[in-house]
């Protein structure tokens, strides 16, 4: 499983990516909100900030609510950073999101179709060509409706029926989020850098490698 980070902060992404973890990002109007900048300026920065990942996200706005607003403003999010060839435009879960996102694929434009919470709403999106699927797990979990449970029932349909568009497991809280829909058979998890750092730690490890470091200083001093 690979893993996108869900962020619209700089300094996270750097963070990530130094690490050699990220194949995406994926953000939305509101996290670029939160900083407090142009969504197309930052959008830019941080496909300046992370070259070589298959995905960056750029989200239409939530108030392009017909298929014609969300592909005109596709157009003009594709053309970022000179046309950069890792952008992928994100679509909401409508029957217009769908027509966008039939008219964007066979443009040869990616595609996140977002805010899943059915398999129904999964099967849609894949045909209607979305490189990306977003189930968001987080979000069901709240109203007592098993999360990862949707992502299993989506890959194993995406499996009968040879389906090609991955699955992205959204709305992550925690690191039994990430290892359950791994073993789910999601393709991606996007996930906040708070939960990476909560997954790279584990008291044993620290217990570790503190005797070790006593060990160490033990043996230079003999």
């Amino acid at each position: 499983m690979k893993f996108f980070i869900d962020t619209a902060n700089l300094v996270d992404i750097k963070k990530a990516y130094k690490v050699g973890l990220l194949s995406g990002v994926t953000t939305n109007p509101s996290l670029v909100a939160k900083e407090g900048v142009r969504f197309e300026d930052r959008i830019a920065e941080i496909l300046q900030a992370v070259p070589n990942v298959e995905s960056v996200s750029a989200e239409v706005t939530p108030d392009a609510l017909t298929a014609e607003d969300m592909i005109a403003q596709a157009e003009e999010l594709i053309k970022i950073n000179g046309g950069d060839e890792n952008i992928t435009i994100k679509l909401p879960m409508t029957l217009d999101g769908l027509e966008a996102c039939r008219y964007l694929t066979e443009k040869g434009v990616k595609t996140n179709v977002t805010l899943i919470f059915t398999v129904n709403q999964a099967l849609l999106a894949a045909r209607a060509g979305a490189t990306y699927v977003s189930p968001f797990l987080g979000r069901l979990d709240d109203i007592s409706e098993d999360g990862v449970l949707l992502v299993t029932k989506i890959a194993e349909m995406f499996r009968i029926h040879n389906l090609d568009a991955q699955i992205i497991a959204a709305s992550v809280r925690h690191p039994d989020h990430v290892t359950r829909v791994a073993m789910a058979g999601a393709h991606i998890a996007t996930v906040p850098f708070q939960v990476i750092e909560q997954m790279s730690k584990h008291p044993l490890t620290d217990q570790g490698m503190e005797k070790f470091a006593a060990d160490w200083k033990k043996a230079i001093q003999k």
